[in-house]
């Protein structure tokens, strides 16, 4: 008979995985932040992980922390300035524009993950 401890605590270290900073984590951010678009809160989880791993993976994924903790926090002003605008017409193109901007910094910071690569400015406001 095997032993069930055995079994549960292989699944907890393949999900482990996925929450000990590192490559794996920030895609899992990646990936929430993607999952934003059709489930808000999916975003607000990525960045709690983001705040909670940055400083302790070291390497070049500390930039990708930077590259999502930023990604949020100015893809929230850019909406709520285009939700602001949206009463003048403008801020309806501008949330488009809002959400493009997003999904090039995803697809730019993956790409750079899957490279092994850091980002090369995670401080920058544009792309």
């Amino acid at each position: 008979m095997s032993d069930p401890q055995s079994n549960s605590s292989s699944g907890s270290g393949e999900i482990g995985k996925w929450l000990e900073p590192g490559k794996q984590n920030a895609q899992l951010i990646y990936i929430l932040y993607f999952a934003s678009f059709l489930i808000g809160i999916s975003g607000l989880i990525g960045v709690v992980i983001a705040y909670m791993n940055r400083g302790k993976a070291g390497d070049f994924v500390e930039t990708h922390y930077t590259w999502l903790i930023r990604t949020f926090w100015i893809g929230i002003l850019y909406a709520l300035v285009a939700a602001i605008l949206a009463f003048v017409v403008i801020g309806v193109i501008l949330m488009f524009a809002v959400a493009v901007w997003v999904i090039v910094r995803l697809v730019k910071g993956l790409q750079a993950l899957g490279r092994n690569e850091p980002i090369s400015d995670p401080q920058t406001w544009w792309i």
